[in-house]
């Protein structure tokens, strides 16, 4: 029950009853409202804004980061993995492709540079979890860059491979008549007796003897340059371009199996054994230039003879006796 509220009237020298308008406690009453909904709306944010009070929401939100710490962790795990491929493939780049073709190794500082700058992942910086974003992006940055950089070096070690390939195919590495065709190995390359002058004159080639019609085989990858007798001495000769300096000749053949302008792989049968032009004998004389100098061509014919066989023609070559042109 409400408690009665008196007040003492002077002029009737007597105690009235307070007597309080609706409109008053109307007014009270809102005001009593008002403040209880502010309190409880201020109770609420403060309860929101502490570990100790979660929504649905904010649970969601929790495991949502909690995926994505652990999707960068695994990430992070992957990128590390790649990293160590990378370093592998970038260590076989240096010391075995690159040695091999005697290139220079690409340093270290240029696969990695540019990622020392402070400002680079400044962007990133300012959140919760800045530095586990920014370490992920800066590994991402330094493999793309490692294999953008290794796959230009792949690139060059492939055009190195096909010129070497190219190389080797052009060498002129075997006999022009092979060992069972042979009858003998008349005269190597060096200062020998001249058979029609008898005059001590310098040999330019190797004289293989063999029956009127042996194959003749091209002793590498190259073009025909001229197969015709027009050069003194030589009769029927083929003259092969073989490209790094290397030309080959043959001459004294009794026929052709090949034309100026065909290309020629190593082993192709490109004519047959004669005794043309300024000869002796049934034989063919073979030659070897590089960059316009003649060689001696004992040196070329690793590709298709044994030790045991090299050793033998070396010493047959080596004697000084006389030549069949």
């Amino acid at each position: 029950m409400a408690k009665v509220k008196y007040y003492y009237d002077s002029e009737k020298l007597a105690y009235q009853k307070i007597r309080t308008r609706k409109t008053k406690k109307f007014g009270f009453l809102m005001l009593f409202l008002l403040a209880s909904a502010l309190f409880g709306f201020l109770s609420f944010i403060v309860l929101l804004n502490t570990p100790y009070f979660e929504t649905p929401k904010d649970r969601l939100q929790a495991r949502e980061i909690e995926n994505l710490k652990l999707n960068y962790a695994i990430l992070d795990k992957k990128m590390e993995q790649v990293a160590d491929v990378v370093d592998d493939i970038e260590d076989r780049d240096n010391n075995v492709y690159r040695v091999y073709f005697n290139t220079a190794a690409i340093p270290e500082e240029k696969r990695k540079e540019g990622f020392t700058l402070k400002n680079r992942y400044k962007a990133l910086e300012g959140y919760n979890n800045s530095q586990l974003v920014v370490n992920s992006t800066k590994k991402m940055d330094v493999l793309s860059k490692e294999l953008a950089i290794q796959s230009q070096s792949l690139d060059e070690i492939l055009k190195l491979a096909k010129a070497k390939s190219n190389l080797l195919a052009a060498i002129p590495a075997i006999q022009p008549v092979r060992n069972e065709n042979l009858k003998r190995m008349a005269s190597g390359f060096g200062y020998r007796t001249d058979p029609f002058t008898k005059v001590r004159k310098m040999h330019e080639g190797m004289d293989f003897t063999a029956t009127i019609g042996t194959p003749i085989y091209a002793t590498g990858d190259g073009v025909v340059e001229r197969a015709d007798n027009t050069a003194s001495g030589f009769g029927n000769h083929i003259v092969i371009r073989h490209g790094y300096g290397y030309e080959t000749l043959y001459g004294h053949l009794s026929k052709y199996k090949c034309r100026a302008g065909q290309h020629v792989k190593r082993g192709d049968i490109i004519g047959y054994v004669g005794s043309t032009g300024r000869s002796e004998g049934p034989h063919l004389h073979y030659e070897v230039h590089k960059d316009g100098n003649v060689v001696n061509p004992l040196n070329f014919y690793y590709g298709n003879i044994s030790a045991i066989e090299y050793v033998a023609i070396s010493k047959l070559a080596n004697q000084e006796n006389q030549s069949l042109d």
